[in-house]
């Protein structure tokens, strides 16, 4: 597309000639002067060799796009006569493919029937024919009559298996002891108690108020499930301390909120009472 744009472009490549006709024109009209002269000379020349440039280059995209675009159509067409010709190689190589596998197929199935019909298997199915003599008929032995004896013993037999339902017995009872024992071995084993370690921030109301009487009073708390430890006096500010106790408690037994409330209770001393840490054993 762009080299056929550039040959049918339309260039003045005689603009140099009017230029000089021009140039003398007015030189005649008003007399030579040297340097415009020499100036024009100058550019006629680099305008001149421009013109020669296109010139040029005009040929020769002429010449590379002429037998193209005059080919055009005949190129289109011998491209489409070479890729059908290309497809109908590809369309043989095919259907010899195909062919051989019908081939392949074929063979595989001969072999599996062979294989078939000499399998023991096929052997074994296949009914032969055999000889048969002609049955006898054979007379049934005569009865004899039952005596009274057998009667009686035929009386005793248990046909509905009594030992085994002896057996059964001894298996459920075997069962309810062993079942038994577990209960009571189970029954046994300590219990898990669920515990928790608790770190309280007990505040006094000033700093005048008795660090230690305070501390006294929080442990004088005594409930089933609690354990007091370590303590100590962490300062607040202004002279203010706070005491910092530790214990631990079982869930089921002592809460946090019960802890508050027990503590609280000596408004003397006790400000409040806040949860510094609570960590599950």
């Amino acid at each position: 597309m762009a080299t056929n744009f550039l040959a049918h472009e339309k260039i003045w490549f005689d603009k140099f000639k009017y230029d000089d006709a021009e140039r003398r024109f007015y030189e005649q009209m008003n007399g030579p002067v040297a340097g415009a002269s020499r100036q024009e000379n100058g550019a006629s020349v680099i305008l001149r060799d421009i013109a020669r440039a296109r010139e040029n280059i005009q040929k020769s995209l002429a010449g590379s796009s002429g037998p193209g675009a005059s080919s055009g159509p005949s190129g289109d067409h011998s491209e489409l006569v070479v890729r059908i010709a290309s497809l109908e190689v590809e369309n043989q190589s095919l259907r010899g493919v195909v062919q051989e596998l019908q081939q392949a197929i074929s063979k595989l199935e001969a072999r599996l029937n062979v294989l078939e019909k000499s399998s023991p298997g096929h052997r074994a199915t296949t009914p032969q024919t055999q000889h048969v003599s002609p049955m006898r008929q054979v007379e049934p032995p005569a009865k004899k009559p039952a005596t009274p004896a057998e009667d009686d013993e035929d009386d005793d037999i248990d046909l509905f298996g009594s030992d085994n339902e002896e057996e059964d017995k001894e298996a459920a009872q075997l069962r309810e002891e062993r079942l038994r024992q577990y209960a009571e071995k189970k029954a046994k084993k300590p219990a898990l108690v669920a515990k928790s370690s608790i770190l309280l921030d007990v505040k006094p109301w000033d700093d005048e108020t008795d660090m230690a009487q305070l501390e006294a009073c929080v442990r004088s708390i005594q409930l089933d499930g609690l354990v007091w430890g370590a303590s100590k006096l962490v300062p607040v500010g202004y002279g203010i301390r706070k005491l910092q106790i530790q214990c631990v408690v079982e869930d089921d037994k002592v809460g946090t909120d019960l802890l508050e409330e027990e503590i609280t209770k000596f408004e003397e001393h006790v400000q409040s009472v806040d949860i510094a840490a609570f960590n599950k054993i």
